[in-house]
């Protein structure tokens, strides 16, 4: 059920192409995850990453798939359109209740809110 040898050569090349962008990009962001130091700086390189990385992955898909079943196959367009719809306000949701939390705590390295 391997599909790999029917797949024409231009389209085993930017399939791989996308495929490792997205992977390299992703794993960038994992990284920025685990080496930045405060919660604010490291909330940012995750969503980045997954949200570019997921991208080149889903182009990888529907180009691989595209090519096989000899029609375009957009299925992957939902899935990237949840994906960059929910990242960021995932990010935002988790710095306001992390910006709540320290303003609350009295935490100085803070900014202060502006009423």
């Amino acid at each position: 059920m391997i599909h790999a040898p029917d797949l024409p050569l231009w389209a085993t090349i930017l399939t791989a192409l996308f495929l490792l962008s997205g992977a390299v990009i992703t794993a960038i962001g994992s990284f920025g995850l685990l080496r930045l130091k405060s919660f604010y700086e490291r909330v940012h390189a995750p969503t980045l990453g997954t949200t570019l990385g997921a991208g080149g992955v889903l182009i990888a898909s529907m180009i691989c798939f595209s090519a096989l079943q000899s029609r375009p196959v957009i299925h992957e367009v939902l899935i990237a359109l949840f994906v960059t719809l929910t990242t960021p306000v995932t990010l935002m949701l988790l710095a306001r209740a992390a910006l709540y939390r320290n303003r609350t705590e009295g935490d100085e390295a803070v900014p202060r809110d502006f009423d």
